[in-house]
């Protein structure tokens, strides 16, 4: 069944917001060379823009990123992925980056499963690897399993179960929408990331997130998926995996739902938060060898 969104809502605040967010992204995608624009998809999302570079023999791998993420953000964990692999990456529709600015009404994520169905055999002729994080996950489990998708990590994800919200995550959340400055931004960087990582210098993360909040319409995490949905994975390769600490999705938190729809374990990724991509990209590469069937 086609899936046929209803656009409600442009995501940038104005026309000089939406440009400022793709100059940030072009110049954060020109310091990797061989990272190279696909021609655009049209797609019943609208335009979307993916990016491809070539990497070691394994088998590919196509990232879809979390909530205000996107390809110019996860260049430095892509070019840490790239040793073993080529690297996808693609910028949502409807969410801050270099595809279509509209954002997308009901049915949400069942839409972009859809989308994904539809962008997948544009993009590559071959099985790719699927690595979901937090957002990109709920969209990787509500597209359809086909011979493209040779395995499925799921990281840090949205999807399987509701978040966990608390007061931490509000104080953490809000002054950042209300007040963008690189102090609260900072804060929710911090927030969202596990002990392991540095937080004593500005991050990149930081400069991206304050110009989200001043520039776009941030978007909500999605609800949980059908558990058909999830089951229909039942006989392709599937990964789960969090950080010890990350605040949404813990361990604790997505070893039911893993075990029950997916027959999957959690691999904890030590000392990392809700931005584990980001954090330890090393640790994903050898969740993604694990998957390979290279």
């Amino acid at each position: 069944m086609t899936v046929v969104p209803s656009r409600t809502a442009r995501v940038y605040r104005s026309e000089t917001a939406e440009r400022s967010v793709h100059a940030w992204c072009h110049k954060a995608i020109s310091r990797w060379p061989d990272l190279g624009p696909l021609p655009p998809v049209d797609t019943h999302m609208g335009s979307t823009q993916a990016f491809r570079a070539s990497g070691g023999p394994g088998t590919p791998v196509l990232v879809l990123s979390g909530t205000n993420f996107n390809a110019a953000t996860t260049v430095p964990a892509a070019r840490a992925l790239a040793g073993d692999r080529p690297v996808y990456l693609v910028d949502l529709p409807g969410q801050p980056g270099l595809s279509c600015g509209e954002r997308v009404g009901r049915p949400g994520i069942e839409a972009y499963g859809a989308w994904l169905d539809e962008l997948l055999p544009r993009i590559t002729d071959g099985p790719v690897l699927l690595l979901g994080h937090s957002r990109g996950a709920a969209i990787a489990l509500a597209s359809t399993p086909s011979p493209l998708v040779a395995g499925l990590l799921l990281l840090n994800p949205a999807g399987l179960t509701a978040p966990g919200m608390t007061s931490e995550s509000m104080r953490a959340t809000l002054p950042w929408m209300l007040r963008p400055t690189e102090q609260t931004s900072g804060r929710l960087v911090e927030f969202l990331s596990g002990p392991q990582t540095p937080c004593d210098e500005p991050r990149e993360e930081a400069e991206w997130l304050t110009l989200v909040a001043r520039s776009c319409r941030t978007g909500s995490t999605p609800s949980p998926l059908h558990a058909e949905q999830i089951r229909a994975w039942s006989d392709t390769p599937v990964a789960v995996a969090t950080g010890s600490h990350d605040p949404f999705f813990s361990p604790a938190r997505l070893h039911g739902p893993a075990r029950r729809f997916l027959d999957a374990e959690v691999h904890t990724i030590e000392g990392a938060g809700h931005l584990s991509l980001y954090e330890s990209p090393e640790q994903v590469n050898g969740l993604l060898r694990s998957l390979d069937p290279r």
